[in-house]
């Protein structure tokens, strides 16, 4: 449904404004503390709120889909976003639907369409013009971390698709926020020390990211991959790099050339063509249990793990 959808687009909306409130709140060069208090207290704060733990085989599944989601793809993300402008930085991951539908087609069994693979490369184009813009500095260390970010994000979105929790959304979200924050805690204090003396300001930045861009986004974000496709979720994904292009332009003044303009539009475009019928060519992909079984989808019955 569109509801479904427009709620899904929340979150990467708000994480558009992360590289905003890294470069401009946060102390310089933390980018593993700045992982480490987005996730840790949010997780905390929802396990609080819910009262449940992990049961079963959901103990390795949650470390698993933690480590990936959380554990690895917030400092990678920091990382490029200390490293790279914000529009850069968060253009970088465009690649992520391609590497979604790939993954998708190994381990959901999910066909690839023209239809996907067509707006996945518009995509990817599309943010290409909103990165080639004068005095872009193209870091090169930050390009990677912002690539292996993609990758990583990519590989938890396919396997939260195939890992179906049957406990409430808030639970599973404060379980994966909590085992990547507790990953995260002996790598932070190894490699950055201790914390600086923070100000005011940086309190309220990682206040913003731990409530804001933690606890509320990824409860969006999991919401949508329960009841989305999983490339349907990631080419919401597209819409970070066109917020962050645009907060850059109103907030910080960065100037927005004819050929971003015409990015961000192409942007928009791939993602509506992914979010039309068919666009997918898959059904929602859901497990429960260990048993294969016939669920209907848009295109006729397919085969999905139950």
């Amino acid at each position: 449904m569109l509801s479904n959808r427009l709620v899904t687009a929340l979150a990467p909306a708000i994480w558009g404004t992360t590289y905003l409130v890294t470069t401009e709140y946060l102390p310089p060069d933390r980018p593993l503390l700045a992982s480490l208090l987005r996730s840790l207290p949010a997780g905390l704060l929802l396990l609080v709120v819910v009262r449940r733990l992990p049961r079963g085989d959901w103990w390795w599944r949650s470390l698993v889909l933690g480590a990936l989601n959380i554990g690895a793809f917030l400092p990678l993300l920091f990382l490029a976003a200390y490293r790279l402008p914000g529009g850069v930085a968060a253009t970088v991951g465009a690649v992520q639907p391609l590497i979604v539908a790939g993954l998708s087609a190994g381990l959901l069994g999910q066909r690839i369409t023209l239809r996907v693979g067509l707006a996945a490369v518009a995509g990817m184009a599309g943010v290409s013009l909103l990165v080639l813009r004068a005095g872009a500095q193209l870091d090169w260390l930050g390009v990677a971390a912002a690539l292996g970010g993609a990758v990583v994000m990519a590989s938890g979105i396919v396997l939260g698709k195939r890992w179906v929790s049957p406990a409430p959304l808030l639970a599973t979200t404060g379980w994966q926020l909590v085992a990547g924050g507790l990953l995260l805690l002996p790598v932070t204090f190894l490699v950055e020390g201790p914390p600086p003396a923070l100000t005011a300001t940086n309190l309220a930045g990682y206040a913003y990211l731990a409530v804001i861009g933690a606890a509320l986004s990824y409860s969006l974000w999991f919401r949508g991959l329960k009841l989305l496709a999983a490339t349907e979720v990631t080419f919401l994904g597209l819409l970070s790099p066109v917020v962050a292009t645009a907060v850059g332009w109103v907030a910080l003044g960065q100037e927005l050339t004819v050929a971003q303009v015409c990015g961000a539009v192409i942007v928009l475009a791939a993602l509506v063509v992914a979010q039309t019928k068919g666009g997918s060519g898959h059904a929602d992909h859901r497990v429960r249990g260990g048993r294969w079984r016939r669920q209907p989808g848009r295109g006729g019955g397919v085969t999905t793990r139950a």
